[in-house]
């Protein structure tokens, strides 16, 4: 066993984990922090997702950094290029020399009595050593890393041909002049779909049930304009805030007038796919962010159906055969290779075993507080993105709440904060309202949210930038202690 310690451990080094970094050091200068990772590169989802055409389903002007320009051509960018970007920010800002790789933590214990953290993690040769802090971090996603999410098909076994899962991508398939099934609806389903169909001989995008697909083009040209025009920051916070706006206003559109936002999708893919195309492939039944949008760029997948390269087919699964899938309608899809893209399975905290003063914590029963941190939970916070618009315009939030909190308490002398509930007319909500399956499934582990603020998940920007930025730490709910 060996042990260290820092003022602030943060764990994992995605794209939230770098941007931690970035805040800790320049809004917490005297602070010390350290990140642990559990795989040995940064990059995080990015380096994790190897499929084809990985590709980001938000632009890069709100997924980019806050602080560092995105550089790219695209604002919808391929993966390799987002992993390029993350790897490019820890080094420029020295971020990567605080990286400890292949150090997977299993479990934090805080002792009100030594008033810090005490952190069980496992270093590469698998040795157990402890590490302690006065603040944890948490910037590990809210997925399974190990494993994606797939059904129990019947008869799979039987299946001739490859089984693949996007999550574990295998660096060595080969497709080229092969028949391919997606089955899946959602962002890595659309993704695939038209990427695999360059080279196979046909895709089909088998799918229980539509989802909204908007298309939208790879670059933006009122942020083309602006960066040949304006210095490269003022043109990126302009269109950075062009697409915050933009992005509100369609969802408040879509909650607000659920069937005119249904009918202007259903427009979009009728000019695509042409009158005679049946429209109900992408017509679901739920309202529109409910569930996700899928964006494709360029009309990409699309294009793919329009050109006889790819088609999709909406059925339920019966069972796998020999030669594919055969579905309740009847039908036999023949295939030589199934891509179950079926989702996530949800992880908070990368399954991190957490103890307040000797009790575990049942994260179903605390309450989020700014959606950030949990209820009885001291000095402890997690990067966790939005459901309705790009992961980072939160997490960039986050990271400067955190700096803001922890200089508060060395103001005033805190050794240790806790949200508390005071309230008692404050009620229990869904932390989510997603009616996506990996939602659904995880719901009942998640914490809740509250009914009004400060417990309240409101999944606005601008909102929140009032509310996290700008408010009082001393709110009445967090409690400090010397």
């Amino acid at each position: 066993m060996q042990n260290d310690h820092v003022d602030v451990l943060v764990v994992g080094a995605g794209l939230s984990g770098i941007g931690a970094g970035y805040y800790l050091q320049t809004k917490c200068p005297e602070k010390s922090y350290a990140i642990l990772e559990g795989r040995g590169a940064i990059g995080g989802t990015w380096d994790l997702f190897r499929y084809p055409g990985v590709r980001s389903d938000s632009d890069m002007y709100t997924l980019g950094y806050k602080f560092r320009p995105w550089p790219g051509a695209k604002a919808i960018a391929d993966g390799p290029s987002i992993l390029e970007y993350v790897r490019e920010t820890a080094k420029v800002y020295g971020i990567d020399k605080k990286i400890r790789f292949n150090h997977r933590v299993r479990r934090a214990s805080w002792s009100s009595r030594d008033k810090k953290w005490t952190v069980e993690a496992q270093s590469p040769n698998g040795r157990l050593f402890n590490l302690t802090c006065r603040f944890i971090y948490l910037c590990t996603g809210y997925y399974d890393y190990e494993s994606g999410y797939t059904p129990q098909f019947e008869g799979i076994e039987n299946f001739e041909g490859k089984v693949v899962h996007p999550q574990n991508w295998p660096h060595d398939l080969e497709y080229a002049g092969e028949r391919v099934i997606v089955i899946g609806s959602g962002a890595t389903a659309v993704t695939l779909v038209p990427a695999m169909a360059e080279k196979a001989a046909h895709v089909t995008m088998l799918q229980r049930s539509p989802t909204y697909v908007v298309n939208l083009p790879s670059k933006d040209k009122i942020a083309t304009w602006l960066k040949q025009h304006l210095p490269e920051k003022q043109a990126y916070f302009i269109t950075r805030w062009k697409n915050v706006f933009v992005s509100l206003g369609f969802y408040a559109l879509a909650r607000v007038n659920p069937d005119f936002f249904r009918n202007m999708v259903a427009k979009g893919v009728r000019h695509q796919l042409g009158p005679e195309y049946d429209l109900s492939h992408f017509t679901p039944s739920y309202d529109p962010w409910d569930q996700r949008l899928c964006l494709v760029p360029d009309a990409d997948l699309f294009n793919s159906i329009r050109d006889g390269k790819a088609s999709v087919v909406t059925d339920h699964i019966d069972h796998f055969t020999q030669r594919g899938i055969k579905l309740k309608s009847g039908k036999e899809l023949e295939a030589d290779i199934v891509v179950t893209a079926t989702g996530l399975n949800m992880k908070l905290m990368s399954g991190l075993d957490l103890i307040v003063d000797g009790t575990k914590v049942d994260l179903s029963k605390t309450m989020s507080y700014k959606g950030m941190m949990y209820s009885d939970v001291p000095n402890l916070a997690s990067a966790l993105g939005y459901t309705n618009a790009s992961w980072t315009l939160k997490c960039d939030l986050t990271g400067e709440f955190v700096c803001r909190l922890i200089n508060h308490m060395d103001r005033h002398g805190y050794a240790y904060c806790t949200p508390r509930r005071h309230d008692p007319t404050i009620r229990d909500e869904p932390a989510l309202t997603f009616t996506s399956g990996y939602v659904q499934r995880a719901l009942p582990t998640l914490p809740k949210q509250g009914s009004k603020r400060p417990w309240r998940l409101r999944q606005n920007y601008a909102l929140d930038l009032l509310g996290v930025r700008y408010s009082s730490i001393e709110d009445g709910t967090m409690e400090f202690r010397r």
